[in-house]
């Protein structure tokens, strides 16, 4: 690895850590470029704004993160089990998507520009047409539902039970019940 190489992906590690935490809007260059151990400037260089880094970020931890999980259309229900797995891992993956929702989601779609994405729709499409799948729902709202379900145990989980209740320590319980809703979403 190049010495540019280098001192980027402690720049994207660094960056990863301060927008988790803190979102576009409270990120702060210098302390991204204090932790990586790099000069501000190079961040700029390498990254023009502070939306780019925070989108390079966002491409790299979440959407080729979640690529990396492996998608079968006809095993949706272990599909989101292994999101759920994948999200406990590495918490900042569903911190960095709620932030890209609340300050990046109108200017920055990588669903568009994710070939992986496409390709699980297409799969999708095709195991509707087989009949390996049930064609209730739309490619893209099944792949949806079937994420949403996947991530509700997250720190930032769409729910209204009490914290308790969502972040149980019973991570275990909180897959089955992942991997049982998927089951049922598709026998509708």
């Amino acid at each position: 690895m190049s010495r540019a190489e280098a001192t980027k992906a402690r720049i994207l590690k660094a960056a990863t850590e301060e927008f988790a935490a803190h979102g576009i809007a409270g990120a702060r260059v210098e302390r991204i470029a204090k932790a990586a151990e790099a000069n501000k400037n190079l961040i700029y260089v390498y990254f023009t704004s502070k939306h780019l880094l925070f989108d390079a970020v966002f491409d790299a931890a979440v959407s080729h993160g979640l690529d990396q999980v492996p998608f079968t259309p006809e095993d949706l229900p272990g599909y989101a089990g292994r999101v759920h797995d994948h999200c406990q891992e590495h918490p900042e993956v569903l911190r960095l998507a709620a932030w890209h929702r609340l300050e990046r989601g109108a200017e920055h779609d990588p669903a568009a520009a994710s070939p992986a994405y496409a390709a699980k729709l297409e799969s999708l499409a095709t195991a509707q047409r087989e009949g390996h799948v049930p064609a209730t729902f739309t490619p893209a709202a099944l792949l949806t539902l079937v994420l949403a379900l996947a991530t509700a145990w997250g720190p930032v989980g769409a729910t209204s039970l009490p914290a308790q209740a969502v972040h149980s320590p019973d991570l275990a319980q909180a897959r089955e019940s992942i991997v049982a809703a998927v089951r049922l979403l598709l026998t509708s």
